[in-house]
């Protein structure tokens, strides 16, 4: 039990990531890790300040690991990610029992914390992040995350993140794509490029002319490297989406057709106070050009609901703007007050139970939208990268689309995890679809 560690990890998918380099990290100093906590010497909980929900369930989780440590006196217990970065030192005065902290800029740090005696939270910058290579502990073995940027410049008012992972910070194009190239000879397939706001991606050891983004540029240098099948990205700010990144996404033939692009409300007004700095005609001008482009296109997105001073008729906006774009599926939230954020020191906060009525229309609405678009593929052909055993059904297998769409279907002997296949879609739900093998000959891109 010396060198045995536990992670448990909330949030989003740059979370997940950085749990996969954490990991790394504590590989290269001897650990071996565990999915049962009683048998850790070690526990790192990954942490998610977005929301209150998240922030909630695991505070929750680190009660009962203080009721181990009572048992267990010789446990460490540590904290990463943004609750520990917007804590700082406050946490571990309040949590005795946790030995250390660190934020998602000093995941370097951990072999010195761990060594330490003395209970340390690291939440100061770290300049050279954007420079410091990590290993990472993959466990799929045909999609991996990659980041390509840290931090975030936009301030929207609702959101911690820049208070929590700092200011935007890209990474050098060769040390991505030299990432990239090193999963291609392991086996990977597919590739998600991450960032707070991928669009404004500029590479620091190359000049950008003309004050555009490099991101197409990078796109086209991961294209080619061989043996990557499928390129996405997440997340794209709709006021930094260019035309050379929509054609960059028409003609790359691995960059995959789907793209999560946050509207948040369909008011323009909420969105002015959300600092979003585009308005709902500007945003619907940019999905318009995406469709224009690239018809088949899916497209996901994030709502607030009950944002403050959010009137009915601000709702019904957003209602509205769901009908008239009609996204393939959306990832809606109550409005959650978030320190440090100017949002949270606004007049006319919402009402928890109004804020509930207008996220559940929301949900409700979408859903028709989407079992609507998914029902159009019945009948059709679509490729897919296996993925392995569905996690919900051991009978089935999964993949999923070029256009982000998961594909549940029966599995054949010829069939191996990381095959790009072809199959019939023979029914769909709201959140997947069912579909029969037709070979292992991919299909086209607009698939």
């Amino acid at each position: 039990m010396d060198k045995v560690a536990y992670l448990q990890t909330w949030g989003c998918q740059m979370n997940v990531h950085d749990t996969e380099k954490i990991a790394g990290v504590l590989r290269g100093e001897g650990y071996s890790f565990t999915n049962e906590p009683e048998d850790a010497a070690l526990i790192i909980l990954n942490t998610c300040s977005i929301r209150e929900k998240a922030e909630h369930k695991f505070l929750s989780r680190l009660g009962y690991f203080k009721l181990l440590k009572r048992k267990r006196p010789g446990l460490q217990i540590a904290v990463s990610g943004c609750i520990a970065q917007q804590e700082g030192e406050r946490f571990l005065i309040d949590n005795q029992y946790v030995n250390f902290t660190f934020g998602p800029q000093n995941i370097v740090k951990l072999p010195e914390l761990i060594r330490r005696d003395k209970r340390k939270a690291a939440v100061g910058e770290n300049p050279a992040l954007a420079e410091t290579d990590l290993p990472a502990v993959r466990n799929d073995g045909t999609r991996a995350w990659v980041n390509i940027m840290y931090g975030c410049n936009n301030f929207c008012s609702y959101c911690v993140v820049p208070h929590t992972r700092g200011r935007e910070r890209s990474r050098p194009m060769d040390s991505i794509v030299n990432e990239i190239r090193n999963l291609s000879d392991t086996g990977y397939k597919e590739i998600t490029l991450l960032g707070q706001n991928v669009n404004s991606y500029k590479d620091p050891k190359r000049s950008v002319f003309n004050n555009s983004s490099s991101f197409p540029q990078l796109l086209e240098a991961v294209n080619a490297i061989e043996g990557i099948e499928r390129v996405r990205f997440v997340t794209s700010h709709p006021k930094d989406l260019s035309p050379e990144l929509i054609l960059a996404i028409r003609d790359l033939n691995k960059v995959c057709e789907h793209i999560h692009l946050p509207l948040q409300s369909g008011s323009s007004k909420i969105l002015s106070l959300m600092n979003r700095k585009y308005s709902y005609a500007e945003y619907l001008d940019k999905v318009t050009a995406l469709r224009r482009h690239i018809p088949d296109i899916t497209i996901t997105s994030d709502i607030i609901a009950g944002f403050p001073t959010e009137t009915g008729q601000d709702h019904d906006e957003t209602l509205a703007a769901l009908k008239e774009i009609e996204f393939d599926g959306v990832f809606a939230f109550k409005y959650s007050k978030r320190r440090y954020t100017r949002a949270s020191e606004m007049e006319g906060q919402i009402g928890e139970d109004v804020k509930s009525d207008r996220l559940k229309t929301i949900l409700e609405l979408q859903d028709v939208i989407t079992d609507k678009i998914n029902r159009r593929l019945k009948g059709q052909k679509v490729e897919i990268i296996v993925e392995g055993e569905s996690s919900s059904d051991t009978n089935h297998w999964t993949g999923r689309t070029r256009t982000n769409k998961i594909v549940n279907f029966t599995p054949e002997q010829s069939i191996k995890k990381g095959m790009l296949i072809t199959v019939t879609i023979t029914n769909s739900f709201r959140h997947s679809l069912e579909g029969r093998p037709e070979g292992l000959m991919p299909v086209t891109k607009s698939n």
